[in-house]
């Protein structure tokens, strides 16, 4: 299915050659200016809407400059396919107050769309960063996106950048045969809740060929994630390329067909990872795989963890229910900052099966001695060269 899902994408490349010679709806002229800060969502909207109701292939064009823009829906359906050409810099209202809703740039029930040109999504979220508790506050208050994708199918969104978003970068829902290609996605360490790319709900997704520099997951798959590749992506600062978390919520769909291959990371707090609430819903996640990594200083360079709890907000003395099956962690290699460089720690109510280890080389020069591996609740298949030893610790 991997590789069903890779030659999907690259139809899709091809697919979308045709838009070369689209008519070009550019924002300049329905008054937009690049003056950095004259508002040109209304010019925006108008350039689109003419676009999406053009029967034959059309461009909106966002040409070089720095442009203000307030937050946008672009929706869809639309008679033909779509590009929306971003040259010059969008650049979001700092202060969070100003949004009304939880995105900033949205593109919803559009079937047929690319994105590329070059240019920078700006969400200048320094300051929403700082008001950001929900650490300690439960019902804290969701900040904007800088990208949403709503129910959007048969989309390449290529050669264009997220930069500080004041929540996460890219939010994915509801997509089918949709493929980020050399996409980038920038902001820093200490930045909260900017996940890179968060998936859900989607069927047949691929981040290829693209690097994510964030202050949490590099990329993050939630509930109802199916056939999803992640290939070539440079991942650090961030927390790693994580599936999860996953049990928070009733009614939460499986996931299924994970495929994490050829990525670097670097620098993060997690490598690859796999995260479920204790005391969680019932559910499963199955068919997950990630082969050919190379970590250079990861804090957590493996880690399946069934009793992921940020700041012991849940019952973390509750097992989880989220079956989880059909993991593979093969060929990541490299260096850990810590000296347990490999964890699989599966839940005491729904053990995990058919987990396989193969040729693991990790090393930690940590004053503690080498590096290790836990287990709990899990009997892996194992093969090839193991460093650390696999399931060296067994934890109860």
């Amino acid at each position: 299915m991997a590789m069903k899902s890779y030659v999907g994408a690259l139809l899709l490349l091809l697919s979308f050659s045709s838009s070369i010679n689209a008519q070009v709806f550019n924002v300049a002229t329905y008054g937009a200016k690049g003056d950095g800060s004259s508002d040109i969502s209304q010019a925006l909207l108008s350039a689109w809407k003419e676009a999406c109701a053009s029967t034959t292939p059309a461009k909106v064009l966002i040409p070089g400059g720095t442009f203000a823009l307030t937050e946008v829906a672009l929706d869809g359906p639309c008679k033909a396919p779509v590009e929306f050409e971003l040259q010059g810099t969008l650049k979001a209202p700092a202060d969070p107050s100003l949004f009304k809703t939880d995105g900033w740039v949205v593109f919803q029930h559009i079937d047929g769309l690319t994105m590329s040109g070059g240019g920078t999504f700006d969400g200048q979220g320094k300051t929403a960063w700082g008001q950001n508790d929900c650490a300690k506050n439960t019902n804290c208050r969701t900040l904007p996106t800088n990208l949403r994708f709503n129910f959007v199918t048969n989309a390449l969104i290529h050669d264009v950048t997220t930069l500080d978003s004041k929540y996460f970068q890219v939010n994915v829902l509801g997509a089918k045969n949709m493929t980020f290609q050399n996409f980038h996605v920038n902001a820093p360490a200490d930045s909260i809740n900017t996940d890179g790319i968060h998936i859900g709900r989607s069927d047949g997704v691929n981040i290829l060929d693209s690097d994510i520099k964030t202050g949490d997951d590099c990329v993050s798959l939630g509930d109802g994630s199916r056939q999803i590749t992640v290939k070539g992506v440079t991942c650090g600062p961030g927390h790693g390329i994580s599936v999860g978390s996953l049990g928070k919520y009733e009614n939460e769909e499986p996931v299924e067909g994970v495929f994490v291959t050829n990525c670097t990371i670097i620098g993060a707090d997690n490598g690859v990872r796999i995260k479920t609430w204790p005391a969680s819903k019932p559910g499963t996640a199955s068919d997950m795989h990630f082969e050919d990594i190379q970590m250079d200083n990861v804090l957590n360079p493996v880690i399946l963890d069934q009793g992921y709890c940020p700041f012991n907000q849940c019952k973390a003395g509750v097992p989880s229910l989220i079956k989880i099956s059909k993991v593979s962690f093969k060929k990541i290699r490299g260096t850990s900052a810590s000296q347990v460089a490999v964890k699989v720690l599966c839940s005491q109510s729904v053990p995990c099966e058919e987990v396989e280890i193969a040729d693991i080389d990790l090393v930690y020069n940590g004053p503690e001695g080498p590096a290790t591996s836990e287990c709990a609740n899990v009997k892996p298949l194992l093969s090839g060269k193991l460093n650390p030893a696999a399931c060296a610790k067994v934890v109860s």
